[in-house]
């Protein structure tokens, strides 16, 4: 099926008599006729549902479908994007391991490795988005263990050459993780071009009406663990009487003891009726992500002739220094959001940001509803004045999420804010 087919018919496919539409399964217990069969879940030597934090239906459904449209093995849903963020890494990383990483992931993103995942002895190098390769093969170390890096960096909209990044991770013998969550699998599906393992911010398109928090990893498949250094996948675990992920569980190992070792105990997983929301969004997301990108291509344009903003940060402007790289792995569009600059400073670009009326500034961005933010006081506050210039966020930057609205009325709600500074 085609990928719009698959937003609105993967995952659930009711029988003869059922819910045409994928119901809650508002449940935390499944009942079971014997304590053999309950044995054989626990043992992993069969599938099925026994308690909501390890699997649901409704949960199961929703994360079939999205494995479907990345083109994945198997996803794991999450409480929230830095839930998967969090696990993506600690699945495979121990103290004393070592990550590289992109400086200019989204702010929540750096400071959960900069602070609490170097608290507990996984060190991290950044690196800058636009990195040379042999510069980047000189960032491994012995013990580097992933790379992980955005397609489309929040909020600097940098677009990631990912063979680059995947040549130089499978080079190591380490996984390529990506953070797909501005372009979404309508617009880049990173699998087909090296990635190993993707996640996302849920809450953001795939939700798309800013109602429910979640996350999402996927596992491709394609990465084998035996070649690299990975004993928490090749080795025997002890919590399952011995088994072998890699041995039992093949290609879909990964994201196996993902769910079966970290969401068992850190209890991280997304709730029933979330994954039902997220779902009724996911059956529009080839709709309205076109929208959000035909929009935006508008109002960059106009932001770009305009003589009160000093630059403007959009990949699909012929003008952006990464309109080649954004054409070859998002052809068909990038995301809704820009990033601009307004001259005079922050005090300008605050003041144009309040004076917007249909544009709400919130701490949220890509879904139907256009907003403004400014990352350098809000989402990248913690960030020190050098990280800020690593992460590419200048003081008089404006994060602007464009929604789905008429176009003319979003440019229209600028004007009148630019006619005030």
């Amino acid at each position: 099926m085609n990928i719009e087919t698959l937003c609105v018919q993967a995952g659930y496919e009711p029988k003869n008599g059922e819910p045409r539409v994928l119901p809650i399964y508002q449940s935390t217990t499944y009942a079971y006729d014997s304590a053999a069969t309950l044995g054989k879940l626990f043992d992993l030597e069969e599938d099925g549902f026994f308690y909501t934090r390890l699997a649901n239906p409704t949960l199961d459904a929703v994360e079939r479908k999205i494995a479907a449209l990345e083109g994945g093995v198997g996803a794991m849903v999450t409480s929230a994007g830095q839930a998967a963020s969090l696990i993506s890494i600690l699945n495979i990383c121990n103290t004393g391991d070592h990550v590289i990483c992109s400086a200019a992931v989204y702010g929540g993103t750096f400071n959960l490795f900069n602070k609490t995942l170097r608290d507990l002895g996984i060190d991290f190098t950044f690196v800058e988005p636009t990195i040379s390769e042999e510069d980047l093969n000189n960032s491994f170390k012995e013990n580097t263990k992933a790379v992980f890096t955005e397609t489309l960096t929040n909020p600097s909209l940098d677009v990631i050459d990912i063979e680059l990044f995947a040549k130089a991770a499978h080079a190591h013998n380490v996984p390529l993780i990506i953070d797909n969550t501005f372009a979404t699998p309508i617009n880049c599906r990173p699998f087909e071009w090296g990635a190993d393992i993707i996640v996302h911010s849920t809450s953001k398109y795939m939700d798309g009406h800013a109602v429910s928090l979640g996350g999402v990893i996927v596992d491709s498949g394609n990465f084998d663990w035996t070649k690299g250094d990975y004993p928490m996948l090749t080795t025997p675990d002890e919590t399952y009487h011995g088994v072998v992920y890699t041995e039992q569980f093949g290609k879909a190992a990964y994201i196996t003891k993902a769910r079966t070792h970290l969401m068992r105990d850190l209890g991280t997983q997304a709730s029933p009726e979330n994954a039902f929301l997220l779902n009724l969004g996911l059956e529009t997301l080839h709709l309205r992500v076109k929208q959000h990108c035909e929009n935006a291509l508008k109002v960059a344009k106009f932001l770009e002739g305009n003589d009160k903003i000093e630059w403007v940060n959009y990949p699909e402007l012929e003008s952006s220094k990464y309109y080649t790289l954004a054409k070859k792995y998002m052809p068909n569009g990038t995301c809704g959001v820009i990033s601009f600059g307004v001259k005079g400073g922050k005090d300008e670009a605050c003041k144009l940001m309040e004076s917007l009326k249909l544009a709400k500034i919130v701490v949220h961005v890509a879904d139907a509803r256009t907003s403004v933010l400014h990352p350098a006081s809000t989402t990248h506050r913690q960030l020190s004045d050098e990280q800020l210039v690593d992460a590419g966020i200048s003081p008089n930057m404006l994060r602007f999420s464009v929604g789905i609205e008429n176009a003319d009325d979003i440019i229209e709600d600028l004007k009148q804010a630019l006619d005030k500074i």
